[in-house]
């Protein structure tokens, strides 16, 4: 098997964003920019989320899709919004090659058979946001982790794959941004669950985080941001052409921050640490990784 290294990509209008518990979220430019640079850089695939697609009853990312699958050609998810067969078809022609669905799956369990057997499982990814309750339990959330369905996420894991998901996309809001590793109990006991691969994110904020949750937390592939989106940042400006002003809060970009409590890296160190401890991935770009 090999580890994919997927950059998740949060989008709020025009905007790339980033916060801490999918909320208080920062502006760092413009999503195609950083696609192309994360392309280059090696990635072997990208998610693209729109994070407010649920509260407006639409995905928005069309545009950005359409742009972004012209400069790169590796997978393309896109989730955030989409409820009909329609809006899969409407995505995918834009240019997807995979869609992540959440909301509409927990409203309508039934459509995630319906768009399996329309598009293939493996087109369709199921994400599931979930937070560790006081008693231990973890509870599937909706709507970029803001509303509560009341389902136990590992019995909802087991349910979306025997409807036909094709890959699961396991997202811990409590440790989302905030650098403190992936939770490795949630992964790993969803991965020993079901026969389809899962996808680890949430909680990078150092490479060690991601070999742990490989080996610990038997995770098919790693979601990474926070961890690469800063270095990309400082590449990207040192471009001309590179346009952040206007873009909203832009503060922390100006003050030359990072994220806090997360080490800044790159998909060729990423994937040169994960060599070095046994857990093989692709080398896109050899000299990158040298």
């Amino acid at each position: 098997m090999t580890v994919r290294i997927i950059t998740r990509l949060d989008i709020k209008g025009p905007n790339l964003v980033k916060g801490i518990h999918l909320e208080g979220l920062r502006v760092l430019g413009k999503p195609e920019k950083f696609a192309r640079y994360y392309y280059e850089e090696g990635a072997d695939e990208l998610l693209y989320m729109d994070v407010v697609a649920s509260l407006y009853g639409r995905n928005n990312l069309l545009d950005i899709v359409t742009r972004t699958s012209k400069e790169i050609f590796i997978p393309l998810t896109v989730g955030g919004g989409l409820r009909t067969l329609d809006d899969i078809k409407t995505v995918l022609r834009a240019g997807a090659d995979k869609v992540s669905i959440n909301t509409a799956a927990v409203h309508r369990p039934e459509f995630i058979r319906e768009a399996a057997n329309r598009f293939g499982s493996s087109t369709i990814v199921v994400s599931i946001e979930a937070i560790r309750r006081s008693d231990g339990r973890y509870e599937a959330y909706t709507d970029n982790g803001r509303e509560k369905t009341g389902l136990d996420a590992f019995e909802w894991a087991i349910h979306t794959a025997e409807l036909g998901a094709g890959e699961l996309l396991v997202t811990s809001i409590d440790r989302e941004g905030t650098g403190k590793g992936y939770d490795l109990e949630l992964t790993r006991k969803i991965a020993k669950s079901v026969p389809i691969p899962v996808i680890a994110c949430g909680g990078a904020g150092r490479s060690a985080d991601i070999s742990q949750v490989v080996w610990e937390g038997k995770a098919d592939a790693i979601c990474v941001a926070s961890m690469l989106h800063y270095t990309a940042v400082k590449h990207l400006r040192s471009l001309d052409g590179f346009e952040f002003e206007g873009e909203g809060n832009i503060e922390h970009l100006k003050a030359n921050k990072g994220f806090s409590k997360v080490e800044e890296s790159s998909i060729a160190a990423i994937k040169k640490e994960l060599a070095a401890k046994g857990i093989l991935c692709r080398y896109p770009l050899e000299e990158k990784v040298a």
